[in-house]
């Protein structure tokens, strides 16, 4: 790699478009520079960049940049709610009355304290915040910017007015993905972003640098599947929130886009347009038996896509890896809305199965058995009502419910408008078992007994009940929120928000919780969890401000087809 001097010489980053190679993250002076350019806010352009029906675009290859023009409103929700945001609108401790009617509450003033003590600077510019600030436990990982854990903090600054430190995060982790990533001397794809990152100092010659954790470091030594999606999905947030598209715009932003979807969209053995991952690959990092397709990565997949649909250039290399995008969305939402789709009908037909089925006209495509069924589905799955099931593999289903999948699903219309209803009728439903007295369970139900010992490899973490098994995690708060928000159900939101309200200040803001009702602390759970923070603050602002709902969710592809045929659950 040349030396900060070397690069600097041969060009100023206001000539990096031209070059043949990408040079702007080569040296930091010049990094440094460009985050103090004056942002060039498109006000036209913030209203019309979002949905494009990738159908629409694949029928008229018209180029994305010139449709953008003749796009509506992102969503319908907003049309009886609050008007256009604007940064700076929103103090976030001296907030107006919500639409609703929703009164500011004592802790938001608190919380807004607690988040900006977590942030970290990088040479006098903030470029993240820290997992969280327990100094009763020991750090482990805890001290780092996390990719996946950045994305609720990152929100809740968009949405207060203040997105320097988004796209100082969003061009230091472009800038780690750009390095060479070796796991005992095995290399990882191009495209991989960190897990995490964190700011080392030199006292003795006074100077930051960061080290990156692409898995090497990491429990079970994986590495994140998802914080490439999120990167995707927070660069369109980013762009959607301020109106300006000069960051994603950047030949080092488009081209991180690609490689994140190249190494996804590439080719191979693999029958089935779902994502194939390892277990630990996603939030849920240790192992639980989500290996294969799961939920959560599928749904964050199909988000990534949809959003690199809007951000690429229309030039030589952006078309190409449109139309593969375009390709692959048709195929993964017929997919995951014919197969992965469980209400009270489609579980009465999974009981009838026939197996050992060989055709084109098979009716048990992936030959799952009839007695693989677990008993509690049975009284889980109420007459009206309906979730995308954790996983869909050959002669496997895993029927557990996962919040952030479904959540996603509803947020990046994977889920039909249908599907979506389902989704929050069963919540409604299974309140007591999915919410209890502290939003939101990671999954239901809890592995037990045998099976906890089988497919955990006996961790002790993960007993039942408790962390990624059946643990209550506040953070999903702000995926709960704005998923009712865009199917017209901020109620469920409001009682959510209150329940929390009434715990996470005065317990000091886990990290989780346990118990089926999430009644108490988690027993490892780490105090002043960052994302706990940073979830509550945008369900907050989310509901005082529909509006922001924008920068996170997606219109419905209108030229897209249902695949599924309506149930009496979604009709009753």
């Amino acid at each position: 790699m040349p030396s900060p001097a070397d690069v600097s010489q041969n060009g100023n980053v206001r000539h990096v478009e031209a070059a043949p190679a990408p040079s702007l993250f080569e040296i930091e002076d010049d990094l440094a520079r460009l985050l103090e350019r004056p942002r060039q806010v498109n006000i036209e352009r913030k209203r019309s960049f979002d949905e494009r029906s990738f159908s629409e675009m694949s029928m008229t290859h018209s180029p994305p940049r010139q449709a953008y023009k003749n796009l509506e409103n992102s969503s319908r929700v907003f049309d009886n709610m609050v008007g256009v945001y604007s940064p700076g609108r929103w103090s976030g401790i001296h907030t107006p009355r919500s639409t609703f009617g929703f009164e500011p509450h004592p802790i938001i003033g608190e919380a807004w304290e607690a988040l900006r003590r977590s942030i970290v600077n990088f040479r006098e510019q903030p470029v993240g915040t820290i997992a969280a600030i327990d100094n009763s436990a020991e750090e482990l990982n805890y001290d780092q910017v996390f990719v996946r854990d950045f994305v609720p903090s990152a929100l809740a600054f968009l949405m207060n007015g203040e997105p320097e430190i988004v796209k100082n995060f969003l061009l230091k982790t472009l800038r780690l993905q750009s390095r060479e990533k070796k796991i005992d001397q095995f290399k990882l794809g191009d495209g991989v972003m960190p897990a995490s990152f964190k700011v080392l100092h030199d006292p003795v010659r006074n100077y930051e640098t960061i080290t990156a954790d692409f898995g090497e470091s990491a429990i079970g030594r994986v590495a994140p599947v998802d914080s490439g999606f999120w990167w995707i999905i927070l660069l369109r947030a980013y762009t959607k929130s301020t109106g300006d598209t000069s960051l994603a715009e950047m030949p080092e932003c488009q081209r991180g886009i690609r490689l994140i979807l190249e190494m996804c969209l590439s080719e191979g053995f693999d029958t089935f347009p779902t994502l194939l991952c390892a277990d630990g690959c996603s939030m849920i990092d240790r192992r639980m038996g989500v290996y294969g397709y799961p939920i959560e990565i599928q749904a964050l997949f199909f988000m990534a896509l949809r959003c690199a649909l809007l951000l690429l250039k229309p030039d030589e290399e952006g078309r190409q890896c449109s139309d593969a995008i375009i390709k692959r969305l048709h195929a993964l939402s017929f997919h995951m809305r014919s197969y992965f789709w469980l209400d009270i009908k489609q579980l009465n037909d999974i009981y009838r199965y026939k197996t050992e089925e060989y055709s084109h006209t098979a009716v048990n495509k992936f030959n799952v058995m009839p007695d693989s069924l677990p008993e509690w589905v049975f009284d889980f799955m109420p007459s009206r009502g309906g979730y995308f099931i954790g996983n869909v593999s050959p002669a496997h289903m895993d029927f557990r419910w996962f919040c952030l999948g479904n959540c996603i699903a509803i947020l990046s219309s994977l889920a039909t408008p249908e599907q979506a209803s389902a989704i929050m009728d069963l919540l409604e439903s299974r309140w007591q078992e999915l919410v209890g007295e502290m939003p939101l369970k990671i999954c239901y139900p809890a592995m037990e007994g045998h099976e906890w010992r089988i497919v955990t490899g006996c961790d002790p973490k993960n007993t039942s009940w408790s962390y990624h098994n059946g643990g209550t995690w506040p953070v999903l708060l702000w995926l709960l929120t704005a998923a009712a928000i865009k199917t017209g159900r901020p109620q469920i939101a409001r009682r959510a928000i209150e329940l929390a309200e009434s715990r996470l200040l005065k317990d000091s803001w886990p990290e989780y919780y346990d118990g089926k009702l999430g009644r108490f602390i988690g027993k490892q759970a780490r105090k002043f969890q960052t994302w706990s923070i940073a979830g509550y603050l945008v369900a907050r602002m989310m509901l005082e401000d529909p509006s922001h709902l924008g920068m996170i969710a997606l219109e419905e592809d209108k030229q897209m087809k249902p695949t599924m045929k309506r149930s009496a659950s979604w009709t009753c």
